[in-house]
């Protein structure tokens, strides 16, 4: 593969996996809250600076990606087992991490649950939304969040509260999300109770 298409990843990776990581723990924990990435990356498009973030943060070679099918392109498969060394395109019910860029196809069903005994073998899905605000306003209730907190994300599909319903009853399974644009991110662990501002 060509070098240049291997450039763009992060200039200092230790440092700047250490602040990412402690930006998405911190979005986990506090979610609704923006935390904003390390970023500085030129992943080949359509891969986003914030997703190629998230993953090289998280990922390794025993981490199991799947790639949403428009995202799996050669320039971007090439580049980040360049980077993180995942196996990628693994089944979807197998992955530890999904990755989406168009937020309109989110579909929460599918993905591994984990089990009662081991939930946390679940897969964290991370979707590129068009923007963190400007969108319908949702309001997060549960650990974390001291009363309640407002998030108004762009572009989930019109039926997220209802796959985000089925997810949550699954409890202590289920899938977290993490919501990235704009160089930031938004954190949505399974135990988040969402509701319309209205409801």
């Amino acid at each position: 593969m060509d070098n240049l298409m291997l450039d763009g990843g992060f200039a200092d990776p230790v440092m700047q996996a250490q602040q990412g990581f402690r930006a998405l723990m911190d979005a986990l924990a506090n979610p609704g809250t923006i935390q904003q990435l390390a970023l500085g990356l030129t992943p080949p498009a359509p891969l986003t600076p914030e997703l190629a973030a998230v993953l090289l943060t998280l990922c390794d070679h025993d981490t199991g990606v799947w790639l949403e099918p428009d995202l799996a392109t050669e320039a971007v498969t090439g580049w980040l087992r360049f980077h993180i060394g995942s196996p990628l395109n693994v089944a979807r019910d197998q992955a530890q991490f999904a990755v989406l860029r168009d937020s309109n196809t989110l579909q929460l069903n599918g993905f591994s649950l984990g089990t009662d005994i081991y939930p946390d073998r679940s897969t964290t899905v991370i979707v590129a939304v068009p923007a963190l605000s400007g969108g319908d306003a949702l309001v997060l209730k549960g650990p974390g969040i001291e009363h309640s907190v407002e998030i108004s994300p762009l572009g989930l599909p019109g039926d997220f509260l209802e796959q985000w319903a089925e997810n949550r009853a699954q409890f202590p399974r289920g899938v977290d999300l993490l919501l990235v644009a704009d160089g930031a991110v938004i954190g949505l662990p399974r135990t988040t109770r969402i509701s319309g501002k209205d409801a």
